[in-house]
Formats: C-alpha cells, structure tokens, sequence
C-alpha cells in the first residue's frame, strides 16, 4: 500500500538512487528528478518497472520542469540534486552556484506553492576545521573552503529563511563521507570507492597529500536511511541534523585497509590542497537524540559489501 508521494531531486545519483529504494522499500511513490549530467539511469534502472517509481529527465534549474512534477498529492521533496566536484567548482564556480543556489530556489519555491516539507541534503565539507576527538557537532563553525562548499551553504541559507519567513517545513541534513555501490570510481567518486576499484584492477593506490587527513565514512543505506527519517521527523523541522558513525579513519589506513597484498601505495602532489580538510569526524548525537538513528553498517563490512558488488560488475 502507498505511504504517500515524495519528489527526488538528483534521483539517479549515487546517494539518490539509495534513497528512491529505502523509500519504495517503506511504500512510497517516488516522483525523481535528474538531468543525468552526474547521475545515470543504470543506477535506477532496477526501479524503472515500478509502478511506485517515475524519473522525468530534466534540470532542478529549469522552474518550469519543477514545477511540473510538484502537486498536492505530494508529501514531501528530498533535495539532493547538485554539482559536488571540489576542483570542478574551483575551475567552474558558475555551474555550482547555478545548480546548487538557483536550483534550490527553484526547489524551495515549488515547495511553498504546494505547502510540501523540504528534507535539503547538505554536506559536511561546509565546516571549519577541528582538532577535537570529540568531532564536529551542528553548532560547529562553518569555513567553506571551495566553491562547492559556499553554494551548498548559500542553499542552506535559503532554505533556512523559507523556513523562517514562509513557516516552510525544512530540515537542513549533512551527512558525512558517503561510500558504497553505484559511486563513481574515477576521480569524481568517493576515496572508498576510487581505492577498492583500483585495487581489484591491481591498480597502485594513490593517496593525496600524506594522508593524515581523516573521514568518517559511512555507508550508502545508512546515509539513506537518515535522510528519509530526517525528512519526515516532525521533530526535525527547522534543524540542521548532521550524521556520520562517529569514528574517522586517516586516509593513510584506509588504503592500508583496502590493498591487498600485492597492491602498492603511493602518496602524490595534491591537487588542490587549499580547500583539503583535514579531519572529518562526526558527532552524530543529534541524530541520535531527534530521530533515534545511528549506522548499522561497519566500515569493514561496508567495504566488502562494495567490493563483492564491484566484483559482480552490476
């Protein structure tokens, strides 16, 4: 039985694709959105035969097309749609903003029309840096360091004063390194995904910099799983709620993690060391506390499960 309608932007990406299936899994009907500039219809093509699934290609920055897959038969919007290469934003700042800022606008401004809450997924790179063991908790100072960053803030802006001048249900989600089937494994994919392909193609793995820098990394169906419950959580509203696992791992041990045995490692000039963060460790109590969720999924079986899918070649 149908729960409800809910629009997906950035439906065909790697993270939406995790949450078109955890909402068709909870019963709802799913309306995606995506101009496959960075998303791919492999990644739905498992979904396309569903009578709960319909993707309309088209762009989040086009008001037209937004407005096309909004009515009132719509209960909630989840916004992942955006441009999120760091060193393309830095090359490119004007994509960034224009999908990332005018798409949202064009997002929040459909959900005003038709009263629909707003789960906007965010990005943990938005914050300053942090030394603590005790990670980086919602009241944490943000210092975008890229142009990636500084628009997926400014959308966050925006959100927040729809939410405070129209009483716009929003929730503003940052999730933390996400890993896991249907990323990328070039250089516009996650650091768990580059690495586990390349050691199955008996490819060195090369880490940026000297690898001390940390992340937190958490898998795909967690990731998921939080940002449908974000976005429905009444208790939600108006927050900005971060998760991760709470744990950070230096990029240094996750390679050593992933290589097997024959596999080198190399370290390489970074290639763009100016907006590099340098420890990523999430505090995930609020999570915790508001939605009653935290990770199922250990990094040493989120990495298995990616490389046994890898292997497939699905």
């Amino acid at each position: 039985m149908t729960r409800g309608t809910v629009v997906v932007t950035g439906a065909a990406g790697f993270i939406g694709r995790w949450v078109v299936s955890e909402l068709l899994e909870q019963g709802y009907h799913v309306r995606g959105l995506d101009n496959l500039s960075n998303g791919s219809r492999r990644n739905v093509a498992a979904f396309e035969s569903e009578d709960n699934f319909d993707l309309t290609i088209g762009d989040v920055g086009d008001r037209t097309t937004v407005e096309a897959i909004f009515d009132d038969d719509v209960d909630a919007c989840i916004h992942l749609a955006a441009e999120i290469d760091v060193q393309e934003s830095l090359d490119d700042p004007q994509s960034h903003f224009e999908t990332n800022v005018i798409g949202t606008e064009r997002v929040l401004e459909a959900c005003r029309q038709t009263d629909t809450r707003l789960g906007l997924v965010g990005t943990c790179m938005v914050y300053d840096m942090v030394d603590s063991e005790d990670g980086i908790d919602e009241s944490h100072p943000v210092k975008p360091a890229s142009p990636y960053a500084g628009t997926k803030l400014a959308a966050e802006d925006i959100a927040e004063s729809y939410h405070q001048g129209y009483g716009l249900p929003v929730t503003i989600l940052r999730p933390f390194n996400t890993y896991g089937p249907f990323q990328k494994t070039g250089m516009a994919g996650g650091v768990v995904s580059i690495f586990t392909n390349r050691d199955l193609n008996g490819d060195s793995l090369k880490i940026f910099g000297d690898g001390t820098q940390t992340r937190d990394l958490m898998y795909a169906t967690d990731c998921a799983r939080f940002i449908v419950e974000g976005t429905f959580a009444d208790a939600a509203v108006g927050e900005v709620i971060n998760a991760g696992t709470g744990s950070d791992i230096s990029i240094n041990n996750l390679a050593e993690l992933i290589a097997s045995e024959q596999t080198e490692i190399k370290h390489v000039e970074h290639h763009h060391p100016q907006s590099e963060v340098q420890k990523l460790l999430c505090n995930p109590s609020k999570a915790d506390d508001l939605l009653d969720w935290e990770p199922e999924v250990s990094l040493e079986q989120g990495v298995s499960r990616l490389r046994t899918w890898l292997q497939a070649g699905d």
